[in-house]
């Protein structure tokens, strides 16, 4: 259960690559910060955050979001192991393709730093990993990539460019990415529209259900769903997982610095 609830945050927000309109990005803008609560039935397992930077910073001569995703345990679920983990992003505001993916992970005595360097042009990807303390490399390898791909955070923002007004029930998007040393290939299926209500209020939202293997984890051929305001600013507002045992709930808890009020 340990690092559930952050893998449901952005396990949906991987890249579509094919047959989707980006018109460019008008849905998020820097300083933007969105909280989230995380349920299991009655228990509060954790909070996580997603934060654009405040301000571009430069990879490779050019602007970048810096986009980090957070997550750590709070109350009673430390008992089964204390999370805090970080993982981040680049992304160019041109293109909205990340430039470094990285990842800080703290689960309990487990550590991992590690580092990706994507050259989106020439399709490579350098993997670093460093040491408990995140001082020292021990491992750098170089890998092939089929084409542009995204990470698991910079997937989500570059989703959130893309025109959904479209989408028709049952339509799927394929997925392409890089994470893990590993290329991945996953649909997302669209399941329509809803009206929710939320700490926030009540919004439209898109409905999105990735396609995921049968594991031990998860419960039914679609376990996972995701809410999507449909409005100009595209943010989750609640994620959903069947587990085999109950139901595990990312609902959102706060929205500063939207780039559409």
């Amino acid at each position: 259960m340990k690092t559930v609830f952050f893998s449901l945050l952005i396990l949906f927000s991987l890249s579509p690559t094919f047959g989707q309109n980006i018109q460019g990005n008008s849905a998020f803008t820097f300083g933007e910060e969105l909280q989230f609560d995380v349920t299991y039935g009655w228990l509060s397992l954790a909070e996580a955050k997603l934060q654009v930077s405040k301000r571009a910073i430069t990879e490779n001569s050019r602007p970048h979001y810096k986009v980090d995703a957070y997550g750590k345990t709070k109350g009673a679920a430390t008992i089964f192991g204390r999370v805090n983990d970080n993982w981040g992003t680049h992304i160019d505001t041109s293109t909205l393709l990340p430039s470094l993916s990285y990842r800080y992970i703290e689960e309990g005595k487990y550590r991992k730093n590690e580092k990706v360097h994507f050259d989106q042009k020439n399709r490579k990807a350098k993997m670093e990993l460093f040491d408990r303390d995140n001082r020292t490399l021990k491992e750098v390898k170089e890998y092939d990539l089929p084409g542009q791909v995204q990470d698991l955070v910079s997937g989500f923002y570059y989703l959130r460019s893309m025109d959904l007004t479209n989408l028709k029930k049952g339509q799927s998007i394929t997925i392409n990415g890089f994470f893990d040393k590993e290329i991945y290939n996953l649909k997302l299926i669209y399941e329509g529209t809803e009206q929710i209500e939320t700490s926030l209020g009540v919004f439209d939202t898109y409905i999105f259900s990735p396609l995921i293997p049968q594991n031990k984890l998860f419960r039914g051929d679609f376990p996972v769903k995701v809410w999507v305001t449909k409005d100009q600013n595209k943010i989750p507002v609640k994620i959903k997982a069947n587990l085999f045992i109950g139901s595990l709930n990312v609902d959102i808890s706060s929205a500063k610095g939207l780039r559409n009020n």
